[in-house]
C-alpha cells in the first residue's frame, strides 16, 4: 500500500499521559519510536518539540472526550497538520489493545492515508458552541427543579399545576411565593392569580385546599431559589453570546429567515456547524456528519437498517425540534413533505425527513449567502404531474370505480 506521509505520528490520549508513537520512513526501513509524555503544559510543550525533532509533518490522534482538546491546542501553534479521527473509525485489530499499540495502530493508518479527519471547528465557533451547550443544560437542569416543585405540590396535595398551564408564571409564582411565606388560606391564595386565569375561582380555591407543612415551605422556597439563580445565569450567557455574535451575525441572521427557527435556535444551530460550509464538501456530507441521514447497511443483498446513527446530539435534537414548529406553516413545503411521508412511513421518520430537508436548505443559504425562499405547498404536484395522477387513479379504484383519463383540451 501506498505510503503518503513519510513522518508522522500517532497519539494516544489519556488524562494524565499521552502516547505517542512516531513512524518515520528512512531509505526505505520503517523506523518506529514511542514516547509517553504528561498531559501538563510541560509535557505538552516538550511533545511537541519532540515532534518537531523528528520533523513529524502529520499527527493524528483518537477524540477522546475532552482530553483531546488540550493536546490540540498546543500542537496546533506549530507547522504540524493534526487530524482528529472518530475511535469508531480507527479500532484496533481485537486483541491488541494497549497503549503503545494504540498510537502504533495511529501512526500506521495515518501514514497510508486511512484516517477521515473529524470536524474541528476553529476557536471562535467552539467558544460559542460551549456556550450554547452550556445554556441548553441550565435549561435541562431548571426543568428539573420545576418537575421537583410539581411533586413537592403533589405530596402536599396541592392541585395548583392542573389549572395553570405555568406553574412558574405571574400567577403560579405568586401561589408559590405566598406557600413559601406560610400562607394556607386556599382563598387568599385563589384571590393571587390573574384575572385572566380561565380556572374559576371556586376551582383554585378547591385546588389550593392541601396539607403544607414546613417541610414542604423548605423544598419550595430551595427550588425557587435555584429557578432564580438559574434563570440569571442564562441571561448571563445571553450578554455573553451578544457580545461574541460580531462574526457570525449575518449566518443567523440568514438561518433565522428560516421558518420554524428563532433566534436561539439560530445561534444553536451556527454554534454546531459553523457559517463557513466549504468545510463540508455537499450538503450530503453535512448530513451525514450530523446524523440526519438513514444509514448504509447493507449485505448479501439485503438492507438490513436504515435507522439514524447515533451521534450529534446537540444539533440533531435542535433541528428536529425546529422541524416541528416548520411542518405546522400552513401552506408550505415542510408541511406538505410532512403530510407526504406521515401517511406512509409514520411521523417519526417524517419529521427526521423534514429535519434533513432544513438543514440541506440551511447549507445553502450559508454557503450562498442567500435567505430563504419556500417552494410552496403544491411544489410536489407540480414535480410528479403523472405520479400524482396514477396515485388518485389507484384511490378511486381501490374505492371500486372505474376510471377514463382524458386530458382536458385548452380552448
Amino acid at each position: 500500500m501506498e505510503v503518503l506521509h513519510q513522518r508522522c505520528a500517532g497519539l494516544d490520549v489519556h488524562k494524565k499521559k499521552v502516547v505517542a508513537a512516531v513512524r518515520l520512513v528512512e531509505e526505505n526501513k520503517v523506523i518506529t519510536e514511542v514516547k509517553t509524555f504528561a498531559t501538563t503544559t510541560a509535557g505538552l510543550l516538550a511533545l511537541a518539540d519532540w515532534l518537531t525533532q523528528n520533523g513529524c509533518t502529520h499527527v493524528a490522534m483518537e477524540a477522546t472526550g475532552v482530553y483531546w482538546k488540550p493536546v490540540w491546542h498546543v500542537l496546533s501553534d506549530g507547522e504540524i497538520e493534526l487530524i482528529l479521527a472518530n475511535a469508531a473509525h480507527v479500532k484496533n485489530v481485537p486483541g491488541r489493545k494497549t497503549d503503545v499499540n494504540d498510537a502504533t495502530w495511529l501512526a500506521e493508518l495515518l501514514a497510508h492515508g486511512l484516517i477521515r479527519a473529524s470536524f474541528v471547528p476553529d476557536g471562535q465557533t467552539q467558544e460559542l458552541r460551549i456556550l450554547m451547550r452550556t445554556r441548553k443544560q441550565l435549561v435541562h437542569e431548571r426543568s428539573r427543579h420545576i418537575q421537583r416543585i410539581h411533586k413537592t405540590l403533589e405530596d402536599a396535595n396541592i392541585k395548583i399545576d392542573a389549572e395553570l398551564s405555568d406553574l412558574l408564571g405571574m400567577s403560579g409564582r405568586a401561589i408559590l411565593n405566598a406557600l413559601v411565606a406560610g400562607e394556607t388560606d386556599p382563598v387568599r391564595l385563589a384571590a393571587l392569580a390573574h384575572p385572566n386565569v380561565k380556572a374559576p375561582q371556586a376551582t383554585l380555591q378547591e385546588a389550593l385546599r392541601g396539607r403544607v407543612t414546613h417541610h414542604h415551605r423548605f423544598l419550595l422556597k430551595l427550588h425557587l431559589e435555584q429557578i432564580d439563580g438559574i434563570e440569571a445565569a442564562l441571561g448571563t450567557i445571553d450578554v455573553e453570546v451578544e457580545a461574541n455574535l460580531a462574526p457570525f451575525r449575518i449566518a443567523v441572521e440568514l438561518v433565522s429567515t428560516h421558518p420554524g427557527i428563532s433566534k436561539l435556535g439560530a445561534h444553536t444551530i451556527v454554534s454546531e456547524i459553523g457559517a463557513d460550509m466549504s468545510r463540508f464538501p455537499t450538503a450530503g456530507h453535512l448530513l451525514s456528519w450530523a446524523c440526519l441521514c438513514p444509514r448504509s447497511d447493507e449485505s448479501a443483498g439485503k438492507r438490513r437498517s436504515t435507522r439514524l446513527r447515533k451521534g450529534a446530539r446537540w444539533l440533531k435534537t435542535m433541528v428536529v425540534q425546529c422541524a416541528h414548529a416548520a411542518k405546522n406553516k400552513k401552506g408550505s413545503y415542510y408541511q406538505a413533505q410532512y403530510h407526504r411521508l406521515c401517511g406512509r412511513r409514520g411521523p417519526q421518520k417524517a419529521i427526521c425527513a423534514v429535519a434533513a430537508s432544513m438543514l440541506t436548505a440551511i447549507y445553502h443559504m450559508l454557503k450562498n449567502g442567500t435567505v430563504y425562499q419556500d417552494l410552496g405547498a403544491d411544489h410536489f404536484k407540480r414535480q410528479s404531474k403523472t405520479t400524482q395522477t396514477m396515485r388518485l387513479v389507484k384511490r378511486l379504484e381501490n374505492l371500486g370505480y372505474a376510471v377514463e383519463i382524458q386530458r382536458i383540451v385548452a380552448a
